[in-house]
């Protein structure tokens, strides 16, 4: 399909005798927010994991814009347009909201070693525009008045829209959140709902990985569902909802 951007096929990962992924494939299509779901233990991280570079697959692979994805790091998964997040915030707790965005945009600078150590009028203009940029994002999520606080004294909800806008400085197809609303209030999560919203609107794909079942099923377009590794389903949340697998996956047979 054309409008697919990002293919795994018969992705699997073992840890000793544990199959954490069991040929899992599924695909995502541009322009769309698609939610990866399931109980604790499903899989869900340990296919953001293979797909971003932090393991390696046992088996399969991805495909990202049409060509294969080999990302043995994450910073390869970067460059080539991926971003994410993490279930368990990993900010730079002794930088400022802002430094943590700037150190997201450097991916895609061009100032080298040299650069750095002269200062010339190109690194300084570059940096200049770093700057300019990490402070946008910041407004776009929401927290420019936390811009000169050290991220370790934001409160949860702003570290997490933190991480999102340091995410988006690596300007991604592909946005990929692990658990972005774990912990939040209700009010907390609406706003995260409407920046989701907005991030795909204004143009980035979304994957997105989630326990909140009623905010996955409102927001995403397509559901898929895994349990014990495997993929039990792929389709609309009206279609997902309803499936008996899924149902007996979450409550049980």
């Amino acid at each position: 399909m054309a409008d697919v951007l990002l293919e795994a096929k018969a992705v699997a990962k073992h840890f000793g005798g544990v199959k954490a992924l069991r040929d899992v494939s599924l695909s995502i299509r541009m322009g769309e927010i698609y939610g990866l779901i399931g109980p604790n233990g499903a899989g869900k991280t340990t296919f953001f994991n293979c797909m971003t570079g932090l393991y390696v697959p046992d088996g399969g692979g991805f495909t990202f814009a049409g060509a294969p994805l080999r990302a043995d790091a994450p910073h390869q998964a970067a460059e080539r347009g991926i971003a994410r997040t993490f279930q368990n915030i990993r900010l730079f707790a002794n930088m400022t909201a802002l430094e943590n965005v700037m150190v997201g945009r450097h991916v895609r600078t061009r100032a080298g070693v040299f650069g750095a150590m002269l200062l010339n009028a190109a690194t300084r203009d570059e940096e200049a525009a770093i700057r300019q940029r990490a402070v946008e994002l910041l407004h776009y999520v929401d927290i420019a008045d936390r811009a000169d606080d050290l991220a370790k004294n934001l409160s949860y909800g702003d570290q997490r829209r933190l991480e999102i806008a340091r995410a988006l400085a690596t300007e991604p197809g592909l946005l990929c959140l692990d658990e972005p609303a774990a912990g939040m209030n209700a009010t907390e999560t609406a706003e995260l709902r409407r920046l989701i919203d907005g991030i795909r609107r204004d143009g980035t794909t979304v994957l997105l990985i989630e326990h909140d079942v009623k905010l996955v099923m409102g927001l995403c377009d397509r559901v898929a569902v895994l349990d014990y590794g495997a993929l039990l389903v792929e389709d609309v949340p009206a279609v997902v909802q309803k499936d008996q697998r899924v149902i007996e996956a979450y409550l049980g047979a």
